[in-house]
């Protein structure tokens, strides 16, 4: 059964700078700061979080549903997506904004400079959770702060059960409205950073969110991740990577297979040991869509 996957749709821009930003930014200038940086090295992905899910499960053989915005330059990424025998027939296009973009530049010590523009993006509340009955589960990721609230509550009412992965998104939120996710949601995804920020601003241990929801999974990077089914926590222990190329995309891939083991029925931990095999394949990759397993 087909899984709808609601989330962002983005072009990223990565460029790579030779040298080290902290050679090229006076600390004491910070208020007149004017730094111009040559990049010889440019890509363009096609990102986004709904998209970066949506292609690894297609690479699982699994129907994938994206609920989400472009806007008026995103035919070919609309293209892409069909030709992966991705079901785009909920996703909107908005003909005044361009599509979400991140820009990101690297120094040669992997520090990071990154601009987001959201635009269709922001528009994503007014594409509604379509009313179908063949959905088996289904993801909240990143998205428009409106978007991830209405179709958390859409999804719930309609009796979909679905995963909680607020990721970059979950400063967005407050507590109360963090809380209101964890009570609406089956499932919580999240990194062990994310965690301690859930925690934080929840007011909630990570036991007590497990005991709320049918499972909660707390990613670790090479470590694996601690996965609570129920009121049993369990480590999963982490898969080597047979190289390191980009870690872009690899939380979602392992969402991607957390998905996949869902709808197939399978016990959490099981779920979980596919996602640590799916990101330590995506990690050997470059960009977030160009990987296969």
């Amino acid at each position: 059964m087909p899984i709808l996957v609601c989330g962002s749709l983005a072009f990223d821009t990565i460029m790579t700078f030779e040298g080290r930003f902290a050679e090229q930014i006076l600390p004491s200038q910070l208020h007149i700061l004017n730094v111009s940086f040559l990049v010889p090295g440019l890509r363009r992905e096609y990102g986004g979080c709904a998209g970066n899910i949506a292609y690894g499960l297609r690479q699982l053989g699994t129907q994938a549903v994206p609920l989400a915005t472009l806007g008026n330059d995103g035919g070919e990424y609309l293209d892409r997506l069909r030709a992966l025998g991705v079901d785009v027939s909920h996703v909107s296009c908005v003909a005044e904004s361009y599509t979400a973009q991140a820009m990101i530049m690297t120094d040669r010590d992997n520090n990071q400079i990154t601009a987001f523009h959201p635009g269709a993006m922001s528009m994503a509340h007014d594409n509604p959770v379509p009313q179908r009955g063949d959905l088996s589960v289904a993801i909240i990721s990143p998205d428009g702060r409106d978007a991830m609230l209405t179709h958390a509550r859409q999804l719930h009412d309609a009796g979909v059960p679905f995963v909680f992965d607020p990721g970059q998104g979950l400063p967005m939120f407050n507590g109360e409205e963090l809380r209101q996710f964890i009570d609406l949601a089956s499932w919580v995804t999240l990194n062990d950073y994310e965690a301690r920020m859930l925690c934080d601003r929840t007011g909630l241990t990570l036991d007590a969110m497990a005991a709320q929801v049918r499972g909660l999974i707390v990613t670790l990077g090479a470590e694996g991740c601690d996965v609570w089914d129920g009121a049993e926590k369990v480590r999963v222990a982490g898969v080597a990577a047979t190289t390191v190329v980009d870690p872009t995309g690899c939380g979602d891939a392992f969402r991607a297979a957390l998905l996949h083991g869902l709808e197939q029925g399978w016990p959490l931990q099981r779920c979980a040991e596919l996602g640590n095999r799916m990101g330590a394949t995506k990690i050997a990759s470059r960009g977030g869509q160009n990987y296969t397993i």
